[in-house]
């Protein structure tokens, strides 16, 4: 393909037929309904289709919400960068951004606040509903489970056309979230569910849900308090990744928010999404000490394993978010005490970031470098690390679930595909039929890949 004299077209010419087309660039992109012009005289072409696995290359929406410049390292929520609505702002205040396009005024702010807190109880049916898990459930599955559940509870949530309904629901799906996170929590402890309590801070009322005991009311440590905070903030939104993608897609079918939710959350489950901080503190306990630092990263180089926390599909520089996050360790530990995993990251990053193969590569420390270490200082148990996520990303879920919905351009998801089967053939008599490539007890092989 090449440019054509026009600015804003494509000329591309079929070296099949000699044909050329004028194909208009919109935005930096061309619409790939546009290929399906191209095509032979042969009776069967039914035009050309663009191949693009895992949509590396594809811009699915158009979105007023997220931008990321990789290259350079910009995340910004709206317009707003993470760094400044990290050191300014509360959640909510970048939930409420998320939602409506801008920061609330000092009403806005106080009316927001009083509908999440006005929804963070959940039916005693639904704690019923998870006294149902087994002891061992891993809280992501309750929650996946208990946020699909959450939809028989408001049938009227699938009336979303109707604004005020739809944004109620949106409301209940922020508030419920931390309290459904902690109950999964604590059901995994064999402890009691703790209620909600509305004079705290939506991250100081998390934070009492999951640790409160037998005192009368639970005083959150303010430095921790405004740390998770801080974390959720960073975890907000994320351009079109894998869970968002799920939540656009499902909820094109035009399902509730609540399945969709759902269907967003089981995507984070993934251990090559939400699930990264776990795995870098496996790699930090595997490392042991900052003297084996050396020899695990000329291991890493010479590609026994990835180095877990470095690199990112979207980011080729320094992730904006682990700056803000490293600083986050630093107030942490001042509370908590010294994590001796931390001198290894330490050690880690700099020698990393030192190397000129890692260097090379753009493998630069992410958001997921530090916080595991940071949950684990806070007492929250590794399964949790990717509860916390999704709690986080519950309302640049539905403020992306929204956007599709109000979005005139889209239609239900349905992708195309390139087929690769056989041709039309005839059905054999089951005496005749050779024994089969691969059956139940002998499957094919998985290719292994990452993000």
């Amino acid at each position: 393909m090449s440019e054509s004299a026009g600015t804003n077209t494509l000329s591309v010419t079929d070296n099949r037929t000699g044909k050329t087309y004028e194909i208009p660039i919109e935005d930096g992109a061309i619409k790939a309904s546009a290929i399906r012009q191209i095509k032979t005289d042969q009776p069967d072409d039914q035009g050309l289709l663009s191949f693009d696995p895992a949509f590396t290359a594809t811009a699915s929406c158009r979105s007023a919400i997220t931008f990321i410049d990789g290259d350079a390292g910009i995340l910004r929520y709206r317009g707003y960068p993470i760094d400044t609505l990290a050191e300014n702002s509360s959640f909510l205040e970048v939930a409420y951004l998320l939602m409506n396009g801008d920061l609330p005024n000092a009403d806005q702010r106080s009316e927001f606040e009083h509908a999440i807190t006005n929804h963070t109880f959940v039916h005693q049916n639904v704690k019923k509903f998870m006294e149902g898990f087994h002891h061992d459930a891993h809280p992501m599955g309750m929650l996946v489970g208990t946020l699909g559940a959450l939809s028989t509870f408001y049938p009227e949530a699938k009336n979303f056309r109707e604004p005020l309904n739809r944004r109620l629901q949106m409301a209940r799906l922020i508030a419920k979230i931390p309290t459904l996170a902690a109950y999964a929590s604590r059901h995994a402890r064999g402890l009691p569910y703790v209620y909600p309590d509305n004079d705290l801070s939506y991250a100081g009322n998390f934070l009492s849900m999951m640790w409160k005991m037998s005192e009368p009311k639970y005083d959150p440590d303010p430095i921790l308090e405004k740390a998770l905070d801080v974390l959720l903030i960073l975890h907000a939104d994320h351009e079109q990744n894998c869970s968002t993608n799920a939540m656009r897609a499902v909820g094109s079918s035009h399902v509730d928010p609540y399945s969709a939710a759902a269907a967003a959350t089981a995507a984070l489950y993934g251990p090559l999404h939400g699930g990264a901080n776990e795995q870098v503190l496996k790699m930090l306990r595997e490392i042991g000490d900052v003297k084996n630092v050396p020899a695990y990263v000329e291991r890493a180089r010479k590609g026994e394993f990835r180095l877990m926390g470095f690199g990112h599909r979207v980011y080729k520089n320094y992730d904006p978010r682990a700056t803000v996050v490293r600083q986050i360790a630093e107030d942490v530990f001042k509370v908590t005490g010294l994590n001796p995993l931390l001198e290894v990251a330490v050690e880690l990053e700099r020698i990393a970031l030192e190397d000129e193969y890692f260097v090379k590569k753009k493998l630069y420390p992410n958001v997921d470098f530090y916080t595991g270490i940071i949950y684990e200082a806070m007492g929250f148990p590794a399964e949790m690390f990717t509860v916390l996520f999704a709690i986080g990303r519950m309302p640049g879920w539905l403020a992306q679930w929204e956007e599709g919905l109000l979005d005139p351009e889209q239609k239900i998801a349905r992708p195309r595909q390139l087929y690769t089967g056989p041709p039309e053939r005839g059905y054999p008599e089951l005496q005749g039929r050779p024994r089969a490539s691969h059956d139940l007890f002998e499957p094919p092989d998985m290719p292994i890949s990452g993000d």
